[in-house]
C-alpha cells in the first residue's frame, strides 16, 4: 500500500475536538454523499446510459437502466470513498481538497472505509442479482482498479498515474453494454479506448492548472515533473488519437450519418482547443492567459456530446 506519511492540516471550520457523530445530521447526510464524489459519477453514467440505446439499438428495458444507474452510482461511489479514505493525508494538503469530509472531520476514516466497503458489497451484489454478473463483475473490476491499481500504487509513483488509473474510468461503457446484451462486442471496446485516450487530454489541463497542489504533497503528475510545452504535446497526440478512434465506430457498422457528423464536429473543436493550447505553451504564455481551463470544461462538453449523438443514432439509421 503506497501511502505517504503527511501530518494532516484539518481544514475550514469544522475541523474542531467533536467527534463525527455529534456534527449536525444534515451536514453528515451531505459529508457522506460527497464522499461518492456525485460529479464525478454524472461523467461516468453519461458513458453508460447512451451505450445501452446502441446496444440495444433502440430503447432499452427502462427498469433496467435504472438498476444499472443506481448499481453503478453505488459502485463508483464505494469506490471514490476508499480513494477518499487512502488519500486522506494529501488530501489535507491540498487546497482543492481541503473541504472534502475527512478532511474537516464529518466523517471519520473508519465511517468512510465501511461506507466504501459497504457500498462495494452492495453494488456487486446488486448488479449480481438484478442486472447479471458479467456486468457485476466489470463493475467490481473498475472499483478495485480505481482502488488498488490507481490510487494505492500508480498515483504517487508515476507521472503515467492517469493514463493506466482512467483505466477505471473506461469501465462504464463495457457496464453498459453488457448489462443489455450480458456479452461483448466491438462497439463498446472502441468506446472503451475513446474513454481511455480521452482521459489523459482531460485531466492534465486541470493538473497543469493546481500542479502546485500536487508538487506540495509529492503527486508526480505530468505537469509536476514536465513543462506546459512537453504536457501540451503530450494533450495533442492523445487528442489526435481520441478522435481517430472515435470514427470507428461507423466503418465498422454500429453507427450512421449522426454520430459521425457530431464526432466530426465536436472531434474538430477539440483538436482546434488542444492545438491552441500548445501553441500559447510553446510561446511560454503562463498563468492566466495560457486559459488551460478551457480545453478541460471542453472535454467534459466533448464527452457529453459524443455520448448523447451514441444514444440518439440509432433512432436516425
Amino acid at each position: 500500500m503506497c501511502v505517504t506519511a503527511v501530518e494532516s492540516r484539518p481544514a475550514g471550520v469544522l475541523g474542531t475536538n467533536q467527534s463525527p457523530a455529534h456534527r449536525p445530521f444534515g451536514a453528515r447526510v451531505m459529508a457522506f454523499v460527497a464522499l461518492t464524489k456525485p460529479r464525478i459519477i454524472e461523467l461516468l453514467l453519461i458513458t453508460t446510459v447512451p451505450v445501452m440505446f446502441l446496444a440495444q439499438q433502440g430503447v432499452p428495458d427502462l427498469t433496467l437502466v435504472l438498476l444499472t444507474c443506481v448499481g453503478g452510482y453505488l459502485s463508483a461511489g464505494g469506490a471514490n470513498a476508499l480513494n477518499m479514505y487512502i488519500d486522506r493525508d494529501i488530501d489535507a494538503l491540498m487546497d482543492r481538497t481541503s473541504q472534502r469530509p475527512l478532511v474537516t472531520g464529518l466523517v471519520s476514516p473508519r465511517e468512510a472505509l465501511v461506507f466504501g466497503i459497504t457500498l462495494a458489497v452492495a453494488s456487486t451484489l446488486m448488479f449480481g442479482l438484478t442486472v447479471n454478473w458479467l456486468s457485476a463483475w466489470l463493475s467490481l473490476g473498475a472499483l478495485l482498479f480505481y482502488v488498488v491499481v490507481y490510487t494505492m500504487i500508480l498515483k504517487r509513483r508515476t507521472s503515467q498515474n492517469i493514463v493506466w488509473g482512467g483505466i477505471a474510468g473506461c469501465m462504464p461503457v463495457l457496464i453498459g453494454w453488457s448489462a443489455v446484451t450480458n456479452s461483448m462486442s466491438w462497439a463498446p471496446v472502441v468506446l472503451f479506448l475513446v474513454i481511455f485516450f480521452w482521459t489523459p487530454p482531460h485531466y492534465w489541463p486541470l493538473s497543469m492548472k493546481v500542479k502546485e497542489d500536487y508538487a506540495r504533497v509529492g503527486v508526480p503528475m505530468l505537469p509536476v515533473v514536465a513543462g506546459n510545452k512537453t504536457v501540451a504535446r503530450q494533450i495533442v497526440l492523445y487528442s489526435w488519437v481520441m478522435v481517430g478512434v472515435s470514427l470507428l465506430l461507423t466503418p465498422m457498422g454500429y453507427t450512421g450519418w449522426f454520430y459521425t457528423a457530431v464526432a466530426l464536429a465536436a472531434g474538430g473543436w477539440w483538436l482546434w482547443e488542444a492545438h491552441a493550447l500548445l501553441h500559447r505553451a510553446k510561446a511560454e504564455v503562463t498563468g492566466a492567459k495560457l486559459k488551460e481551463m478551457r480545453l478541460f470544461h471542453w472535454s467534459i462538453t466533448y464527452v457529453s456530446l459524443l455520448f448523447v449523438a451514441i444514444a440518439v443514432d440509432p433512432f436516425l439509421r
